[in-house]
Order: C-alpha cells, then sequence, then structure tokens
C-alpha cells in the first residue's frame, strides 16, 4: 500500500527539523538562486515579491494536467501566488507578476489540502512552490495531524535551490518541474536568469535522486517520480534539443515527459518578433520527434477534459 513520503518523515520525527532548517533560511532569504537577502520574517520582500504569509491565487480539482496527475477526480491544485522566475511570457501573468491572490494563515492552507483530498483529489499539487516553501511545511505538518494522505506534487519552473530541495527530500512524492531554457541568453532575455540552464539541470538532477522515475500505478495514477515538462517555443527558442538529451543522456530514457503545445503571446510579449505567434504545428511535431530521436519514450498523451471548480 503507497504510503506518501511525508508521513514517513513525520513518524520519523524529521518534519520539525526540516520546518525549522527552511524558517532560518528566510531570515536573509536564499531559498531559490536569486539570493535576494531579505529578511521575509520581517515582511522584507524580494524579486518574487513573496512576504511572510503564504499567498493563494485559487485552489481546485484541476482535469488540465497530466493524465496520471488527474485521474478520475483530478488533482488538487493550490496556484501559488508571485514567481521566483518571473518569464515575460508568463501564461499565469496576473498570478507571477500581478500578484493576484490573497494571504492566507498556515492552518488555512492546510485546511485546502484536506478540502481538496476529502473531494476525492489524486494528489496535492502545490503550483509555483519555490519562494513557500518554509510556508508549506508549515502548513502540511497542520495538514498531516489533520489526516493528509495523498501523494505531494512539486510543480516548479525548476530556477530551484538545491539546497532547498534537499530540505524536501523525504516531503515530495512527485517532482514536477518546467525545462524551459537550454540556453542562457534566451534565458537572460526572457526571464532575467542568464543561470537558468545550469540551475535547472542540477535541480532536475537532485530531483530524480529523491523520487527516481515517474511510478504510476494500477490505476493509471502517478504515486512518486519525476514528471518533466517542456514547453515549446516559437522559432526554436526553448531549445529542445538540448533539453532532450540532457534528459536522456544525464536523468534517465525513462522519464516522463510532458512536452507542450499551448504557448500563446500574453504578458509583456506582444512587441516581440520572436514570441508575438504561436508556434506551428510543424515546431510541435519537431519537438517530439526531438524526445523520440534520443529515445525518450514515456510522453504525455493530452485529452481534452472538462474543469470543474470550488
Amino acid at each position: 500500500m503507497f504510503v506518501p513520503a511525508y508521513l514517513k518523515t513525520y513518524k520519523k520525527g524529521l518534519l520539525s527539523q526540516k520546518i525549522e532548517e527552511a524558517w532560518s533560511i528566510l531570515e536573509e532569504c536564499n531559498l531559490c538562486p536569486r539570493n535576494c537577502g531579505v529578511n521575509r520574517l520581517k515582511g522584507e520582500r524580494g524579486i518574487c515579491k513573496a512576504g511572510y504569509l503564504p499567498m493563494v491565487s485559487s485552489y481546485n480539482p484541476h482535469f488540465g494536467e497530466e493524465s496520471p496527475l488527474v485521474g478520475s477526480h483530478g488533482s488538487g491544485t493550490i496556484f501559488l501566488t508571485h514567481c521566483n522566475l518571473r518569464c515575460i511570457f508568463c501564461q499565469n501573468y496576473s498570478i507571477s507578476h500581478e500578484g493576484e491572490g490573497k494571504e492566507v494563515s498556515f492552518e488555512r492552507l492546510a485546511e485546502m489540502m484536506i478540502e481538496l483530498q476529502e473531494i476525492g483529489c489524486h494528489n496535492i499539487n502545490f503550483v509555483t512552490p519555490t519562494h513557500y516553501v518554509p510556508q508549506i511545511l508549515k502548513a502540511l505538518d497542520i495538514a498531516i495531524k489533520k489526516g493528509l494522505k495523498v501523494p505531494l506534487v512539486y510543480n516548479t519552473s525548476a530556477y530551484d535551490s538545491v539546497r532547498t530541495l534537499r530540505i524536501l527530500d523525504g516531503i515530495i512524492d512527485i517532482y514536477m518541474p518546467d525545462f524551459k531554457y537550454a540556453d542562457s541568453e534566451v534565458a537572460k532575455k526572457y526571464s532575467k536568469a542568464p543561470d537558468y540552464p545550469e540551475v535547472a539541470k542540477k535541480a532536475i538532477k537532485e530531483m530524480h535522486r529523491q523520487v527516481g522515475d515517474l511510478v504510476i500505478n494500477e490505476n493509471g495514477i502517478a504515486e512518486r517520480g519525476l514528471l518533466v515538462r517542456h514547453l515549446v517555443l516559437p522559432h526554436g527558442l526553448a531549445g529542445t534539443q538540448k533539453i532532450m538529451e540532457f534528459l536522456a543522456q544525464e536523468i534517465s530514457k525513462n522519464t516522463y515527459v510532458n512536452i507542450m503545445d499551448q504557448y500563446y503571446p500574453c504578458g509583456e510579449v506582444y512587441s516581440d518578433l520572436y514570441l508575438n505567434r504561436r508556434i506551428t504545428p510543424e515546431e510541435y511535431s519537431e519537438a517530439i520527434e526531438c524526445a523520440k530521436k534520443v529515445g525518450i519514450h514515456r510522453l504525455d498523451k493530452r485529452e481534452k477534459r472538462i474543469l470543474w471548480w470550488i
């Protein structure tokens, strides 16, 4: 019988240590590679704009996620406000850049997890969690005592510090990073993060070290492992071939990958000559072939689903 990693850690008495370690980072915040150094315990805010309390934009059973997360009852997504990467084309721009959402207590964040579990969601899916790791851990401690028992999903841009990820070892069941760019100049232009490609590689290696390849049970539901997303950008700007080669050669050819075709111009890119259009069918087909040629064979199959919200 599947038991989430965080329950094992909690029973060993190790969760409190992880909470303490994570919270100590906020005094001079370097949770992520931005290394802003602000004191978030006193309400100071860095590049991500996050403060002391967690901010939530929405929470709901989501049916547009990857097939092994969705199942029959949806993935229990909690959309956290702000982002440490802040891509100028972000398709959740109002959340990541404009701060759509409201601060909630740790008790309320825990209640959201329990509510999503009670309506049948197969997992709790934290969307853009990097800048709220300490807050998530604090709320998780409360949720465990209320009966939380479904897998936790860490749905991230992959702009994550290995130090922070190691705190999450034994907490997160499913890591779902989006490997966005292979080229540092592209990452610099669109996310002001020239170190992104190397940071993402180190982060994904650490994620895979912790949880391995994606494990899917007899009902088709993911229980543990790594699931990588890759958003195809116009004109090959994402560097799909290099990213697929990295996954095949340095992670695993058995990596479960969702190559996404839903890019559309939004945010600040309307005047950009390269990103001011959707991708073409040919660009998407080429991305799929890049994966297959290097031996990546577990590709997510997208299906149209009806969304319902709470």
